[in-house]
């Protein structure tokens, strides 16, 4: 099991930055009173989109949980770049409260 976690961290670390990036992304457009948009990034970056992708990664091509693992760190990184995209298109600006 030792292997796995040091493999776990090693690879879902590299995703970090970027979530914390989305994760600052989501408290702005919650701050703006906008609740919806980091709600709908949740539900597409970790359900539609990492879920599938695990799945994919472990069983379709064989990692196992090495697929796991990157899946976790590509649907972090998909969240910070989907979080800055519908931040810089100003919608949240648009929201009153």
């Amino acid at each position: 099991m030792l292997p796995h976690g040091v493999h776990c961290l090693r690879i879902v670390s590299l995703g970090f930055l970027f979530y914390a990036y989305g994760m600052v992304l989501s408290q702005a457009f919650n701050g703006a009173g906008d609740v919806w948009t980091p709600t709908f990034i949740n539900l597409f970056c970790f359900w539609v989109w990492e879920l599938p992708v695990a799945w994919g990664l472990a069983h379709g091509l064989g990692w196992g949980p090495r697929g796991v693992f990157v899946a976790i760190a590509t649907a972090s990184s998909t969240y910070a770049v989907v979080g800055a995209i519908l931040f810089k298109r100003g919608r949240w600006k648009l929201k009153r409260i």
